[in-house]
């Protein structure tokens, strides 16, 4: 019998089945397809279903003019997380302009991980066209869309958070199929090399379990120890390149430490949301692992050294070393595509067991690896499908001052619901505050609510049109203006300068670092401080107390119903 994933590399078949057969099989066309599908939709002014947390992409946009202007993260601001994802990004914009940010924040690494899987599935093509094939298409089909394997609200629409995440869980997927499936010696080194500076560069922590599972490579012998430093020297190299040229490297440790420094809290809290969040992939997978064990000790425990080696290298402790790895990832994560980097080695033990015939374990085995796979399958795909079908029947939010921000649909009745909500947020503010005075919001999960990240929407509106009007009755052009809540898009928006030496996304309880007397004087040379108030929220007036000394000594004025504004003398 031919295992799964395998086809005959024979003579090929003649005549136009055949040749459509290679075609089909054939990784570039797939890849080719997915280009031309990704370009076609940064070009054209798509206006997409608004989902939960969809203001976390304002943080690329922010990140994203502060580049243009000539800022850089870590130097000149602190993010959150590395630098390749916004500089992507903002090479993505200088190409489609118009594209929809939630596309382009999703699709911002594409640029790597395009022409990686290329290189890999392309040359594990020659041999498995097969296994080539079932590598690529689930990794093209998680990298579509922006859409996590968790849903926050019950409503269809897509994921504007966790975009830098599900981008490590994109490169950790490659990393363990090049770690598996590449034999070429020196294609390995490279795609290992590429993937860790890629890793680093995104996120700090995908970094750490790609060197966790590097590691485990070189142990087992599936990497030689020469082939390790070879990797490491490349990868350090590149980075020694950069920061030598710009200093983005230090700069961008420096906020790690600080960014660990502020969110110092024991793991076992974090694990178990994992394992809470993750069951229906977790549950499987241990019962898949102890079936595996079982049938180890059945077969005899390995005698030799070589023996205990191989076993070692065997899909069985692959999946144990994997899953730890990826579960470490996931507690330092808010949305992502959670274990799809386990598929790899899923693939291995689908292709050995669906040959093992005779062995009364293999329909226990075989069940229990579709029970790991399908669902985060299939809640990609409903969620995916669920969002798509229902956007023509959405209306869509009135926002041209807002550009490709704007560019989103709602259900009509939540269309209605966060207009009326801008209006009774303002016309309540001291209901609200009180709230605030009990350190109580309007919602436990409020960022997470559909209607309220529409009405968020409208409030920015409102800003944009209010500071146009008063700029027009002063005669004075705002030379920049910062924000004090999570996102700030108003630079990005007006197209001014941003403030430099104040963090993006600045979250009070995760990424709002101490101020510093640098942050003081760029605070005090911007013109204006904008405060939102619909509604008065915990975090809101937290990042109002911790910007307090920048706001002394200037004018506030009541810009909007929705907006106070702090203006420099």
């Amino acid at each position: 019998m031919v295992a799964i994933g395998e086809i005959s590399t024979g003579r090929p078949r003649a005549g136009v089945s055949g040749f459509a057969l290679r075609c089909a099989a054939s990784p570039y066309l797939w890849i080719a397809a997915f280009v031309a599908v990704a370009v076609a939709a940064l070009s054209l002014p798509l206006r997409l279903p608004l989902g939960p947390n969809a203001w976390d992409t304002v943080v690329y946009l922010d990140a994203l003019q502060r580049i243009r202007t000539g800022q850089a993260p870590g130097l000149d601001f602190f993010a959150p997380v590395g630098p390749l994802g916004y500089y992507l990004m903002a090479c993505l914009d200088r190409l489609f302009p118009q594209a929809q940010p939630m596309l382009l924040a999703n699709w911002a690494l594409l640029p790597v991980l395009l022409p990686l899987v290329a290189l890999m599935t392309g040359d594990l093509a020659q041999r498995r066209p097969g296994q080539a094939l079932a590598l690529l298409l689930p990794f093209l089909l998680f990298a579509a869309l922006p859409v996590n394997l968790h849903s926050l609200y019950p409503s269809p629409g897509l994921d504007g958070y966790g975009h830098y995440n599900r981008q490590i869980c994109l490169l950790l997927y490659l990393l363990i199929a090049a770690l598996l499936f590449v034999k070429r010696r020196g294609l390995r080194i490279g795609l290992v090399s590429t993937l860790m500076l890629s890793l680093f560069l995104v996120k700090i922590t995908g970094a750490l379990v790609g060197t966790l599972l590097v590691g485990y490579a070189l142990l087992v012998g599936r990497m030689r120890f020469v082939d390790v430093v070879i990797a490491a020297g490349l990868t350090i190299l590149s980075l020694g390149g950069i920061e030598l040229a710009t200093g983005l490297v230090s700069a961008y440790l420096s906020d790690v430490f600080e960014l660990v420094a502020l969110n110092t809290g024991d793991m076992l809290p974090r694990f178990l949301t994992v394992a809470s969040v993750k069951f229906n992939v977790i549950a499987p997978l241990l019962v898949l692992l102890a079936t595996l064990a079982l049938v180890g000790w059945r077969d005899g425990l390995p005698s030799t050294r070589s023996d205990w080696r191989a076993w070692a290298d065997s899909p069985l402790c692959w999946l144990a070393i994997a899953f730890a790895a990826l579960a470490f990832f996931e507690t330092q994560n808010s949305g992502s595509l959670e274990f799809i980097g386990l598929w790899p080695i899923l693939l291995l033990l689908l292709t050995q067991w669906w040959l093992r015939v005779g062995d009364p374990l293999r329909p226990v085995v075989l069940l229990l690896l579709m029970a790991t796979v399908l669902p985060s399958l299939m809640i990609y795909v409903e969620r995916s499908g669920r969002a798509l079908i229902a956007a023509p029947a959405y209306a869509k939010l009135d926002l041209p001052e807002l550009g490709p921000l704007g560019r989103f649909s709602v259900k009509p009745e939540i269309a209605t619901r966060a207009a009326h909500m801008l209006d009774h947020y303002a016309a309540h503010q001291a209901t609200y505050n009180e709230l605030v005075a009990a350190d109580l919001g309007p919602s436990h999960i409020l960022a997470s609510e559909i209607d309220y990240q529409a009405t968020w929407l409208l409030e920015i509106r409102q800003a944009v049109r209010a500071i146009a009007r008063w700029e027009a009755e002063h005669r004075r052009r705002l030379n920049a203006v910062f924000t004090l809540d999570f996102v700030d898009p108003m630079n990005y928006l007006l197209n001014r300068p941003p403030p430099r030496e104040v963090p993006i996304g600045p979250d009070p309880s995760r990424t709002t670092p101490v101020l510093t007397r640098e942050t003081l004087t760029e605070l005090g040379r911007t013109d204006a401080i904008l405060i939102p108030k619909c509604p008065p929220t915990p975090e809101r007036e937290a990042l109002r107390r911790h910007f307090a000394p920048a706001l002394a000594g200037r004018d506030p004025v009541a810009l909007a119903p929705c907006w106070d504004m702090y203006l420099r003398k």
